[in-house]
């Protein structure tokens, strides 16, 4: 059964041009010698995008591969104005970056409900001869033609708002933590990559406070060369302010799995271990009192470090204080403030642009524009109306 999530999708996007103005010279009975009346030519819609809180996935957009926007309509005679084209707005969920599809570009992205960001302008519409008059030249023949369309493929990347996102090996109890702290139901099964797309869950605080908890598919060594799933989801965890590590208590070396995890964000985006971090020892119920003192010697020093059990409570209470107080680390918001926006800016690396295509579905090339829609933009010549009409 095909998944519902869809988090990376590749469209053509087409603003409409301008309308060429018109070259007309009124010539009525009692008005011989009218003069130039030809109307501007209307403006092309253009192409926006929105946020839109209501959309936690691109699948709205999976199979709409064409967006284009109205042409602006052609100028008249009696000094009409061309109809303006309509704009076209493309609703996103909130945390949607754009790059350019053949390049690999960074474009723009829409970080909050209701933003509107100018994906595509629309061409200007022509000025009609009208506008051309003058003492010097008072039957002018001529007139502009409306500026063309732009065009785009793009790449639609969503990547999820979330405070916290969990990092950790399959099976490391990330799903049991969510739908132990929050509503959220994620899938929960004893073999690997039982979760193959991400969910948030909503934690509830003291004082009616919450933060927003993202489980992501396990992360395996090699995930940053695209070994498992953690080439398609590890950018995820660029949007989370903070990242919780979770390794299993009954794991023979806790600090190197730690530092294997670690070192797969780095390979993938350096900029992601400037975040705070906490370690969750997790299925601390396997474990006794004796045992937990001693590898509290063998773990990390450079993070808070919490032992858990999901399945019985141990230490969730804890968890959430130690989580609600790092998100609130001044320390925390500006590393936030500063870090933001070169994390969403860098441009795409297009070495692994085939790979993920396929891993999308998306290696099929687009067909453009159906051949009713290609005109030739170069051809500015305007036919003279009848003088006699």
């Amino acid at each position: 059964m095909e998944s519902n999530f869809v988090d990376y999708v590749k469209i053509l996007c087409r603003s409409g041009k301008g309308g060429k103005g018109s070259m007309h010279l009124k010539h009525v009975k009692y008005n011989p010698n009218g003069g130039p009346d030809g109307g501007d030519g209307g403006k092309g819609g253009s192409v926006y995008l929105r946020g839109n809180h209501n959309y936690w996935t691109l699948l709205h957009l999976k199979y709409e591969r064409h967006i284009f926007a109205e042409h602006g309509g052609n100028g008249g005679k009696d000094k009409c104005h061309g109809t303006d084209g309509k704009d076209v707005y493309i609703d996103v969920p909130c945390g949607t970056v754009v790059y350019n599809a053949e390049t690999g570009k960074y474009v723009c992205d829409v970080t909050y409900d209701g933003q509107e960001v100018l994906l595509l302008k629309g061409g200007r519409g022509g000025l009609g001869n009208f506008q051309f008059r003058s003492a010097t030249n008072q039957a002018p023949r001529y007139a502009q033609p409306g500026e063309p369309m732009q065009e785009m493929t793009v790449i639609l990347e969503l990547k999820l708002l979330a405070d916290v996102g969990l990092v950790g090996f399959p099976n490391a109890g990330k799903s049991t933590l969510v739908s132990a702290l929050s509503n959220a139901r994620p899938k929960i099964a004893n073999y690997p990559f039982t979760t193959m797309e991400p969910s948030l869950g909503i934690v509830g605080y003291r004082d009616n406070k919450s933060f927003v908890m993202a489980d992501i598919p396990g992360i395996i060594e090699g995930a940053s060369e695209g070994r498992g799933l953690g080439l398609r989801f590890l950018r995820h965890i660029e949007r989370n302010s903070l990242l919780l590590f979770m390794v299993p208590g009954d794991t023979d070396d806790i600090k190197r799995e730690y530092e294997i995890l670690l070192n797969e964000l780095k390979q993938f985006n350096p900029e992601m271990l400037d975040k705070h971090r906490v370690l969750a020892v997790t299925k601390c119920d396997l474990l006794d009192d004796e045992l937990i003192e001693m590898l509290k010697d063998t773990l990390p020093e450079d993070l808070p470090v919490v032992f858990i059990s999901a399945v019985t409570g141990f230490g969730l209470e804890e968890l959430k204080d130690v989580l609600w107080r790092e998100l609130n680390a001044e320390s925390n918001k500006l590393q936030a403030l500063t870090s933001e926006d070169s994390l969403v800016h860098r441009d795409k690396d297009m070495t692994r642009f085939a790979e993920e295509m396929a891993d999308e579905g998306e290696d099929e090339d687009i067909e453009y524009i159906d051949a009713e829609d290609i005109e030739d933009l170069d051809d500015f010549e305007y036919e003279e109306e009848d003088l006699d009409a």
